[in-house]
């Protein structure tokens, strides 16, 4: 994956050490050993990702991050201190920083991590880009096969009343752009639509995030904080992966839906919010609760109006239209135009299962316009992996068949292993101790 890196130490030694080492990623590197520097290469060139010292000669690296955060808020920034403080950590991250490393202690941890932040950059920037270039109503949703139609006609029904809504169906499938939707097309679109994924936290950090803390209730609450059922309030909170949400908060969650009543982390008075609730999930809730994972009086709370979106395999007639809407949208981030696409291209693209949905597509339509030669996307752009594994290799044995994409992957990063386990989707001591059981280097 390519990025742009500014990196901002007045260290000059390490300033230029890291410079190297990110620049054999692949990574467009800039250098500065001031704040004041760093703000003028902001304006006169595009990054993803600032690395930047915490002591810098003339700012304090947490005001930076919230200054620069505050004027380009795609951008995602990274702390280092040869000082550990849990109170900046947290501080940090109060401000928009998307992580807080010890310089030394966690050396091997900065190229793993620029490549996540990197990925949430670009995310950023493909949310910014969608919602300058797209309205937010049902005109976003793109797709014209019976099955995206028929949830696209259920989604317009609901969306006129105040029901909650259950949104079902593979990852990568578009739950957000039809819960955004549904809210652009209700009596609540003047006010806040919140989302948050309910598997990206720890059960703590989300019981905070959606229902606030006052300040003491647990280690780094500094002060009080407003939770997202709060700042829903007259508008519409969208639960994401609601399937992986820890069975002690369902029980609160379930007691504001029927009341609209919260308690705060550590407080011990009643708040209210009149929102609407949008959940999502890519697990079956009903196998969830045999399980006992799942509360059954939440499910039934939530399933008054289920919506089941289609795998990309189940609607290919519209892959078509989803692949040209994101080389708009990834060609104006790269400054690229008149891109040409040949039919080969195309049906390529249609031969892969899509596993990972829409976001699969994505990500390939990115990297294809990365790979391309002059201005025309043909297979020679497409990275080997994405097409589906034929029809004559269904009796090798899965571990032939891991082995096989990993080889194709490293083949595709040139041996970058922190980029092949950020594409795998798996942490990097699992990649490498999957490289000594199939004896890969």
């Amino acid at each position: 994956m390519s990025g742009n890196i500014l990196i901002i130490d007045d260290e000059i030694k390490l300033l230029k050490l890291l410079g190297m080492i990110l620049s054999q990623e692949n990574f467009t590197v800039k250098e500065a050993s001031t704040a004041r520097s760093a703000m003028t290469m902001l304006e006169q060139y595009e990054f993803d990702v600032v690395l930047s010292d915490v002591r810098l000669p003339d700012a304090f690296g947490l005001d930076l991050v919230k200054s620069v955060k505050t004027k380009y808020p795609h951008l995602e920034i990274i702390l280092m201190t040869a000082f550990g403080n849990i109170t900046d950590a947290v501080q940090a991250m109060k401000n928009g920083a998307y992580d807080y490393l010890v310089k030394g202690d966690d050396n091997e941890k900065i190229i793993p991590l620029v490549y996540k932040a990197l990925e949430k950059a670009k995310d950023n920037t493909l949310r910014k880009a969608q919602k300058n270039n797209s309205q937010k109503g049902f005109e976003s949703i793109i797709g014209k096969s019976p099955l995206i139609l028929q949830a696209r006609k259920l989604a317009e029904k609901v969306a006129i009343t105040d029901a909650t809504v259950l949104l079902t169906g593979e990852t990568g499938t578009g739950k957000e752009v039809f819960a955004n939707a549904i809210h652009h097309e209700s009596e609540r679109k003047k006010n806040n639509f919140v989302a948050i994924n309910c598997s990206a936290f720890s059960r703590e950090i989300l019981e905070s995030e959606l229902f606030g803390h006052k300040a003491g209730s647990f280690t780094g609450a500094v002060k009080d904080k407003k939770g997202l059922v709060e700042e829903a309030n007259g508008g519409t909170l969208f639960l994401d992966e609601i399937g992986e949400m820890p069975i002690e908060l369902q029980a609160k969650l379930l007691r504001v839906l029927e009341t609209g009543e919260f308690i705060k982390m550590g407080e011990t008075k009643v708040s209210k919010s009149d929102f609407r609730l949008i959940a999502a999930t890519n697990r079956n809730l009903e196998e969830e609760i045999k399980q006992g994972n799942f509360r059954e009086d939440l499910y039934f709370r939530l399933n008054i109006f289920e919506i089941r979106l289609p795998s990309l395999r189940e609607r290919k007639e519209d892959l078509k239209a989803l692949a040209k809407n994101f080389v708009d949208v990834f060609s104006h981030k790269l400054h690229l135009s008149n891109i040409q696409i040949t039919p080969e291209y195309y049906k390529t693209l249609e031969k892969n299962n899509w596993k990972g949905n829409i976001r699969e597509l994505r990500n390939t339509i990115e990297r294809s316009l990365i790979l391309m030669n002059e201005d025309t996307l043909d297979t020679d752009s497409l990275p080997h992996y994405s097409e589906d594994v034929s029809s004559e290799n269904d009796s090798f044995s899965i571990k032939s068949l891991e082995k096989e994409h990993i080889q194709k992957v490293l083949q595709y990063t040139k041996g970058n292993k922190a980029e092949a386990a950020r594409l795998l989707e798996i942490g990097i001591a699992t990649l490498y101790r999957k490289l000594e059981e199939y004896h890969l280097r």
